[in-house]
């Protein structure tokens, strides 16, 4: 299948501590087998220009892979940065409402919003961690701007248990896919028409390859076609980056009924635990222990060669980065027993 990642970062400022060359980023893309990309500024406290100019010299080094957007910060001349990048070849405006403090009724957005329909490029938005629900705002926008294709980062997480019913009426309100939890990929697959995902992974920040398999995973548990997925994967976002009509691929799938998986269940939500843990960079050896311990099923049971295999992924994860993904891995495969392992090759 395809992979074109609708979230990614180049950087070296941001005060976050994280870092991104542009060889460091194919090479991401690479290892996923994924063959373009969104590709914007991370966060730059002194300002975008210069950081803008490098996303643009990096794509016109790249043009076959880098789709290059223009990041701006609404208290700082946005609409002159925004232009000015458009003009220079950018084909998407980013907007992260933490990094630089504002909200999503400030004045300066009218006039962004407004230029994006008129260039046919779309507004990708910070909608995850660490910011006041903005899904009311954006609603908002979107309908003022139906031209305006905006795209909601990370699932849309702060107000996924409203807005997927909005989103339904609303062609042009897409969200972006870089997040992690299972359960809230699950929603955002079953409850917003496939048509209006994208697949992202947020790298360096998320782990492209990490994010295809995990959330090919997921987009089958939840009954997405092959068609759909290839259309969420890269299909859409291609048609994005050319300013082409959206294609569409039919109504949200749903909810449907899964059998129970209690014991499964019992293992993912412990080694939710010990990622979030992980990330807050405190010790998760106990409900790593536990979800280790979790996994002895009885040989007989039906789940019990899924059990196997988290185990054996619990067992070799490193106390690094790379552990904390092959921990994601492995929540993943406990919350989507219904996709064959042997699908996407993850056990030897």
């Amino acid at each position: 299948m395809e992979i074109f990642d609708a979230h990614t970062h180049i950087g070296a400022n941001d005060p976050d501590g994280h870092s991104q060359t542009v060889d460091e980023l194919l090479r991401a893309l690479a290892e996923a087998h994924a063959d373009g990309c969104f590709v914007f500024a991370m966060h730059e406290p002194n300002g975008y220009r210069k950081a803008n100019d490098a996303v643009l010299a990096a794509a016109r080094a790249h043009p076959d892979v880098l789709v290059p957007f223009v990041r701006v910060d609404p208290w700082s001349e946005p609409l002159a940065e925004a232009v000015r990048c458009l003009d220079l070849g950018a084909r998407g405006i980013k907007l992260h409402p933490r990094a630089e403090r504002f909200t999503l009724d400030h004045p300066s957005l009218a006039d962004l919003f407004a230029v994006a329909g008129e260039r046919r490029v779309p507004v990708l938005i910070h909608a995850g961690r660490g910011i006041a629900a903005p899904g009311a705002e954006i609603v908002k926008l979107v309908q003022r701007f139906p031209a305006t294709r905006v795209i909601l980062a990370h699932a849309g997480a702060a107000d996924l248990s409203w807005i997927w019913r909005a989103a339904r009426e609303l062609p042009n309100l897409l969200f972006d896919s870089s997040w992690w939890y299972p359960a809230d990929l699950r929603a955002l697959y079953s409850l917003v028409p496939p048509g209006q995902i994208l697949f992202a992974s947020d790298v360096p920040y998320g782990h492209s390859a990490l994010a295809a398999v995990c959330q090919a995973r997921v987009a089958l548990s939840a009954g997405l076609s092959e068609e759909q997925m290839a259309l969420i994967f890269a299909g859409q976002a291609r048609r994005i980056a050319a300013g082409e009509p959206l294609a569409v691929a039919g109504p949200a799938v749903g909810e449907r009924e899964q059998a129970p998986h209690v014991l499964l269940d019992r293992i993912a939500d412990m080694l939710s635990s010990a990622i979030a843990m992980a990330f807050r960079e405190v010790d998760y050896s106990e409900p790593l222990t536990l979800a280790a311990l979790a996994c002895k099923l009885p040989e007989d049971h039906d789940d019990a060669p899924v059990a196997a295999a988290v185990a054996k992924l619990i067992g070799t994860a490193t106390p690094d980065r790379a552990g904390i993904h092959q921990l994601m891995l492995a929540m993943t495969i406990a919350r989507t027993p219904d996709v064959p392992l042997q699908r996407f090759g993850h056990i030897s």
